[in-house]
């Protein structure tokens, strides 16, 4: 599952997993140390490893540095492409309900105002990367011929997409809705 930061990867593919009946990878909660500290490369790459060893898995995030391990694994890529207003509108609405609650993310860490406005606050990296991945993605997704890429647009796509899934399914390599 990639997206754009805010774009909803982590809901989305809890409730694949849930569906399809396997387990659930959080790329981020493999990454973010406490204290915000970035999780060196051979932790982070032997966690995507170990995660995609058996068959039978979803997991999200559109970290480079272990895309070789994930996407060679995996069968499908579901890629969520909404709309810029959409994405900053949840980002927005999802950093202002983590600040106010004080929600705990990963590993003891928690959004701040103070860190929403730094350089790779969610808000800011929506904007440094949105139009990038949606130009590269396509290419990428190339560059691993066995994948079936799933390109969802909207949310009531997405929506769509996940109603047709059944706990009997091989794979999420199913037909897009419409």
């Amino acid at each position: 599952m990639i997206g754009t930061t805010g774009s909803g990867k982590t809901t989305l593919a809890r409730a694949i997993a849930a569906r399809l009946e396997v387990p659930h990878g959080e790329q981020d909660a493999w990454n973010h140390l406490p204290g915000w500290q970035e999780a060196p490369l051979g932790q982070f790459r032997a966690a995507v490893d170990a995660f995609t060893a058996p068959s039978g898995w979803v997991m999200d995030g559109n970290y480079t540095k272990a895309r070789d391990i994930g996407w060679a694994r995996a069968d499908t890529l579901v890629w969520l492409d909404y709309a810029a207003q959409v994405v900053f509108w949840r980002v927005l609405t999802r950093m202002l309900r983590r600040v106010v609650g004080r929600q705990e993310l990963w590993n003891g860490n928690r959004e701040t105002l103070r860190g929403a406005v730094q350089a790779d606050a969610p808000l800011r990296w929506l904007f440094r990367t949105h139009w990038q991945r949606r130009r590269e993605t396509p290419g990428l997704a190339a560059g691993y011929p066995h994948l079936t890429l799933i390109r969802l647009r909207s949310p009531r796509e997405a929506e769509g997409w996940l109603r047709s899934l059944s706990p009997a399914a091989e794979s999420a390599r199913l037909p897009r809705p419409g």
